[in-house]
């Protein structure tokens, strides 16, 4: 823990994600609380940043197309865009850790089916399932979680299972066993708490990527579903005014970029914390 809080790049990404985190819980304080909310489109559309509308309203960011607040936007965009990645992670680990440590800790049919299974999962291009998922049912914030988090837990489970295999020949495994405890026991009490290390560190690197994921989705308008915002369908909302109004798709393209970024770091370091020390002989 010393090692991570000595970090630089573990401060700098904490600091970005719980401003954004804090802007997101805080929308209705610190912005004008309507993400939706247009007034006269011809008066206040594609207002420059820092301009003031005709009704006195100050836009930090400007205005869209539709004279909506783009700040307001991107702080209730957060909300969407940190929830879906967030909850996807989730999901994923909790399908990875439990079919990775059956796998591990139980033999024969069990494991050949599920890593069969897992193998198969892998091998399916992501993306490509993530369009034909996504495009088989109606776009909506959940349908994003369920998606992301089905078709991310492969690697987690890769890695439970290793670990699994790994410590159960340890001797306080083996004491267990010979003490009587039972096999599920052993798998959650002594096995499974110590085989969390690199799950740790495949979610703080999952959430930028399921971040980035829904942003991809959100553009192609296979995601969240305007007028509900969110960065990817902002930045879709903006990318054919990058000419006469480019703030509107640069925040939201700025804010994912800074995020992304700060939950790369983040799971770096956290890498790097948590590995032993090396001594040199």
């Amino acid at each position: 823990m010393k090692r991570l809080l000595r970090s630089r790049r573990a401060a700098f990404g904490a600091a970005v994600l719980a401003l954004v985190a804090l802007g997101a819980a805080l929308a209705p304080l610190v912005s004008s609380g309507d993400p939706a909310g247009q007034r006269d489109i011809v008066l206040t559309r594609f207002l420059p940043p820092l301009a003031t509308d005709g009704r006195g309203a100050f836009h930090a960011l400007g205005t869209d197309r539709f004279g909506r607040d783009v700040w307001t936007r991107l702080v209730y965009g957060a909300r969407v865009s940190l929830g879906v990645g967030g909850l996807a992670v989730l999901l994923s680990i909790a399908i990875g850790v439990a079919v990775g440590a059956v796998a591990g800790h139980w033999g024969g049919p069990v494991r050949t089916l599920l890593l069969g299974i897992t193998d198969f999962a892998l091998a399916l291009p992501r993306v490509v399932l993530l369009l034909l998922l996504a495009a088989l049912w109606r776009p909506n914030a959940t349908l994003v979680i369920v998606v992301l988090g089905v078709t991310g837990w492969m690697s987690v489970a890769r890695l439970v299972y290793g670990e699994v295999r790994s410590l159960g020949v340890r001797p306080f495994v083996e004491g267990a066993r010979a003490l009587g405890a039972s096999r599920s026991r052993v798998l959650g009490r002594h096995i499974l708490p110590n085989a969390l290390t690199p799950v740790i560190v495949a979610a703080a690197l999952g959430v930028g990527n399921a971040i980035m994921l829904e942003a991809g989705l959100s553009f192609l308008g296979l995601g969240v579903q305007p007028p509900t915002p969110s960065w990817g369908n902002m930045i879709a909302s903006g990318r054919d005014t990058l000419v006469n109004a480019p703030w509107v798709a640069t925040a939201p393209g700025v804010a994912l970029v800074l995020v992304v970024v700060a939950c790369t770091l983040l799971g770096d370091a956290v890498q790097d914390a948590l590995q032993p020390v090396r001594t040199r002989p």
